[in-house]
């Protein structure tokens, strides 16, 4: 007598699968442009399922703010050559980002620029 519980489990599998790629919509962030800005990184997160950057950016007027970068998971940052001495609080970065729709300080991390000036994905 063939089980019930394969197919099952095969069509609740695949039922929870747009769910599971919905998670990882990027609808809040400008996806058709880049901005650029460096600061200082004041907190780092490597954590899953996506990294986080902290970033202290003096504006034009004088006036700093700290945004929120959102980056990949730690398993895709290890595979683009990530660590995490790779980037610590205090560092000097630039980076290269899709700003939020609504325009408040908050980015999707597309590329950083390290210290030594070689811009990598962190996405």
């Amino acid at each position: 007598m063939p089980s019930i519980l394969s197919p099952l489990a095969t069509g609740l599998a695949l039922a929870a699968a747009p769910a599971a790629m919905a998670h990882h919509s990027h609808g809040n962030y400008e996806m058709t442009e880049y901005i650029r800005m460096e600061g200082t990184v004041t907190e780092i997160h490597w954590i899953n399922p996506h990294s986080w950057i902290y970033l202290e950016v003096t504006g034009e007027d004088g006036q700093s703010d700290v945004w929120a970068l959102e980056g990949a998971s730690v398993i895709e940052l290890r595979r683009e050559g990530w660590a995490e001495e790779s980037i610590r609080p205090g560092d000097r970065i630039g980076v290269r980002c899709h700003q939020l729709r609504d325009r408040s300080n908050g980015c999707l991390l597309g590329y950083v620029t390290t210290d030594g000036g070689e811009e990598k994905l962190f996405d």
